[in-house]
């Protein structure tokens, strides 16, 4: 079995995951009868500090459901030139809820409350209608970075008072909760609508959920249902889900520092091989840079796969590396050495 960096999607469920989802009560959720489905929703919500909650297949339809929440047809939306919701999710935005975008220039995902401001337009029948902003907390591709609280606090705060709504994608919310040790609803509280990820750093084989007022996640349990989200005995993936709070959060810990061990290891290469494209590594996530005589990304990316180690070309020459709850110490070495090897180092 090779070693898999890709992402923290590729874990399996451990053998205590898979005795709690066999046996889960169940029920049918469109009906509203799984228990298990109903457990985790109100778990969420209160963990999250909102009235109720939406388990959903997915961290994309998460985002979609609030992107129709928050805005109309021809609304505009401001998110960070790197989102996810903008990047990796097809537009859904536009192809299902017919809504602008305003991407935002951050540092690391990362943008302040001037920024914020003069981005909004003032009203003029020339420009769509700024509606909400979408924070995302931990940022993927700002490398697993973490919003400095302050700044957030500067930008809800912000939008807040020019009348726009607030979402956070918090796919990797807990992330950030274990690496700065500030308790989840701190993050969460000034936002309408927040989304949470259980088949990312948690674990679990499938699922994510969407926090907010009671009647908004009303409208968004209908739009769900057209969506092809309605799922019957989900309370076997909900128990998975539950099973992740309960016994994968703090070991969150792990997957940041082995990522630290492996930013350490690449930093000690030579600089003119391969080097961090970040310099701090916030939680589980290492992208690095291939000087260009090592080719792309993508033949890197294969030349370790011949090491067995895999790991994810997201850039002509940039590599990104997760860690994760199937990947441990053992693993971070081996994925160095296998690094060193495709660069033509001698490995000690």
């Amino acid at each position: 079995m090779p070693y898999d960096f890709r992402s923290d999607t590729v874990t399996k469920p451990t053998e205590a995951m898979y005795r709690a989802m066999s046996v889960a009560e169940l029920g049918d959720d469109v009906l509203g009868d799984d228990p298990t489905v109903k457990r985790l929703e109100e778990h969420c919500a209160e963990m999250l500090d909102k009235e109720a909650a939406l388990f959903v297949p997915s961290g994309t339809m998460a985002n979609l459901l609030a992107v129709f929440l928050h805005c109309r047809p021809g609304d505009e939306l401001l998110c960070e030139d790197n989102s996810h919701v903008y990047i990796y999710e097809q537009g859904g935005y536009a192809q299902i809820n017919s809504v602008c975008v305003r991407p935002l220039p951050g540092r690391r995902g990362i943008f302040d409350a001037k920024t914020l401001v003069g981005a909004i337009h003032e009203p003029n029948l020339h420009f769509p209608n700024p509606k909400s902003v979408f924070l995302e907390n931990t940022h993927n591709r700002g490398g697993g970075s973490i919003w400095p609280f302050e700044t957030l606090e500067d930008v809800c705060r912000a939008a807040r008072q020019r009348g726009l709504t607030l979402h956070l994608d918090g796919a990797r919310l807990l992330n950030a909760v274990v690496a700065t040790g500030r308790v989840v609803r701190e993050w969460t509280h000034p936002f309408d609508t927040v989304s949470l990820c259980f088949s990312k750093g948690l674990g679990a084989p499938v699922g994510s959920v969407l926090a907010g007022p009671v009647d908004w996640i009303h409208l968004a349990r209908r739009r769900r249902k057209v969506l092809g989200g309605g799922m019957r005995q989900s309370g076997i993936l909900a128990a998975a889900a539950l099973h992740a709070l309960d016994h994968h959060v703090e070991r969150l810990a792990e997957d940041h520092r082995n990522a630290q061990m492996l930013a350490a290891r690449i930093r000690e290469m030579p600089q003119d091989l391969i080097r961090l494209k970040y310099d701090a590594t916030d939680t589980n996530m290492v992208f690095f840079e291939i000087a260009k005589p090592q080719g792309t990304a993508q033949r890197f990316c294969e030349e370790l796969a011949r090491h067995g180690v895999l790991m994810l070309p997201t850039g002509p020459t940039t590599v990104r590396a997760v860690t994760h709850l199937n990947v441990d110490a053992t693993a971070v070495e081996k994925a160095a050495e296998a690094i060193a090897d495709a660069l033509g180092l001698k490995v000690p």
